[in-house]
């Protein structure tokens, strides 16, 4: 029973590593964009890290009124970055945090009618979007495995030596080993890569000195939510954008786990996160959706269970409460962290083919929605530019590969599949009239 405990609790830590830096990069940016305290940006990222705990808890938990029940990790969305920013420059932070409460408060009251939508989602759109949601993850890795974008030492050879050796150890354990050794491989590959880059000096341990050993969690400790329509707007169509991208993790997380997802699952997916950025919201955090990366540990790892979920949840929790336990998951280098994400991105354009491998491609219409989708998705990330000249307001939706891409494949679908078999149906009910 032990050793039960302590491997759940080691597949759990797994996945905290996994998802750690998207969830930090999101309050260390949009902190630093407004030009917070060192103070405030250290409560930011400790809220948020409590944060992604609850909302991961509120989804994995299947109660009855929220909670999709499938083994999904929840973390601040990347897509409400450059908003945030600009809402805080036009109204400061109150105006930031009215926005997410209004629009968390639109998501629970929208998730039965968008979970309606579920039919929108074929194999061939929900696979286009999990290969999509990986492929345009993979720059990220690339950029890591270099040293992290901006970083001065950026494609040093040792920044590649430490991303391809920590990529080649995940390899190697996941070769000649089974069990559990295999499942927590990209554990093992990150501290592996991390002491390593500590004999080379590579890692600053200044972060867990400085940091205190508990922090106590406050609502309204940087502001009180106000509320401008213009900002609520915005963070509303943030929002959909956001159930658009979980949408395709749901069906990708339920495709791992051999589960049907129905109309009841998503709703209730789709109000657990609305519940969590309201929380957010009220404890100054930010709004959340379910994070890709840990989708591709569950594929490369094959541990399926949502106990361990529950003990990330855990984890997170406890590591918002005392950052300096929390900063020791910030050292890792960010060469060391692209190694294991090109493992883990990889494997989400995997999950990605194998639901596209149902679908029938003897039907050009089928292969050219996912040509479509999947270039559309790709070119935007490639080119983020394409759309520079539109309102910003559009940019939310044309300036996200995910989002351009899904976009497309949803709306290929509809003209290929749906609004052509509508009229058929139709006209032949008619013809069995007239005969």
């Amino acid at each position: 029973m032990k050793n039960r405990w302590i491997q759940t609790a080691s597949l759990g830590l797994q996945h905290v590593l996994a998802m750690y830096a998207g969830a930090v990069i999101v309050p260390l940016i949009t902190g630093s964009a407004l030009k917070m305290t060192s103070e405030q940006l250290t409560y930011l990222v400790s809220i948020d890290i409590f944060m992604c705990g609850i909302a991961t808890f509120l989804q994995v938990w299947k109660g009855k009124w929220f909670g999709i029940g499938l083994p999904i990790v929840l973390g601040c969305t990347f897509t409400a970055v450059a908003p945030m920013i600009a809402i805080g420059q036009s109204y400061g932070l109150p105006g930031v945090y009215g926005a997410i409460l209004a629009s968390g408060i639109f998501v629970v009251l929208i998730a039965p009618v968008f979970s309606r939508l579920v039919q929108f989602f074929p194999p061939i759109v929900t696979g286009s979007v999990v290969t999509i949601i990986g492929l345009t993850l993979i720059p990220v890795a690339m950029k890591n495995m270099a040293g992290g974008e901006g970083s001065p030492d950026f494609g040093s050879p040792a920044n590649i030596a430490l991303s391809f050796g920590t990529l080649i150890v995940i390899i190697v354990l996941y070769r000649f080993f089974t069990g559990f050794i295999r499942s927590i491989s990209v554990l093992l590959g990150l501290l592996a890569g991390t002491m390593a880059a500590a004999m080379m000096g590579k890692v600053d341990f200044s972060p867990v000195s400085e940091a205190s050993w508990f922090h106590m969690i406050k609502p309204f400790v940087l502001g009180v939510p106000a509320f401008h329509w213009t900002s609520i707007l915005t963070m509303i169509f943030v929002a959909i954008v956001s159930l658009v991208e979980s949408t395709g993790v749901y069906f990708a997380a339920a495709d791992i786990c051999e589960k049907k997802v129905n109309e009841d699952d998503l709703k209730k997916g789709y109000r657990s996160e609305g519940i969590a950025s309201i929380l957010g919201s009220l404890f100054n955090s930010f709004p959340y959706t379910a994070f890709s990366q840990n989708i591709g540990l569950i594929q490369l790892s094959g541990v399926k269970s949502r106990s361990v979920i529950f003990v990330t949840a855990f984890i997170l929790m406890l590591l918002g409460l005392i950052p300096k336990i929390g900063a020791f998951t910030t050292i890792i280098p960010s060469s060391v962290l692209g190694g294991a994400m090109v493992a883990m991105f990889g494997m989400v354009i995997a999950q990605g083919i194998k639901m596209l491998s149902k679908v029938d491609f003897t039907s050009q219409e089928n292969l050219l929605i996912m040509a479509c989708s999947i270039g559309m998705g790709l070119g935007v990330t490639v080119v983020p530019d394409l759309f520079g000249q539109l309102p910003k307001a559009l940019q939310i939706l044309t300036g996200n590969g995910i989002v351009a891409g899904s976009v497309t494949a949803i709306v290929l679908n509809i003209v290929f599949h749906m609004i052509g078999k509508r009229t058929d149906k139709s006209t032949a009910v008619i013809q069995q009239k007239i005969s």
